[in-house]
């Protein structure tokens, strides 16, 4: 039915970005959907986000969906410390959302 799939990712501190980081998220099918960085630079919450073309049957509203442990990639841009200018720590454990839930990964 189309729609846009985005997920949160919370920082201890403000970042900055800079190209497009990219976040993969898993369904309940094990199928990958590579979120790409939509906002949030010099706050301390991005947002990923991807657009579901409409009948693709790969993501459905109802599907879970997961994030595994370092799913986060730079892809060439960067994430950096707003007040010190050093690189962010992108590392993550898993997590796992509900079909009308949330997910939220504290990086």
């Amino acid at each position: 039915d189309g729609g846009t799939l985005s997920v949160k990712v919370f920082f201890n501190e403000n970042v900055t970005v800079a190209g497009t980081p990219q976040l993969t998220v898993v369904n309940d099918t094990n199928a990958n959907h590579t979120l790409s960085y939509a906002s949030g630079s010099t706050t301390n919450e991005l947002v990923f986000s991807l657009t579901i073309a409409a009948g693709n049957a790969a993501t459905d509203a109802g599907d879970v969906l997961s994030i595994g442990a370092n799913a986060m990639s730079l892809n060439g841009g960067t994430i950096v410390d707003t007040a010190g200018g050093g690189n962010a720590t992108i590392t993550n454990s898993g997590a796992i959302g509900t079909a009308a839930g949330t997910i939220t990964v504290a990086a």
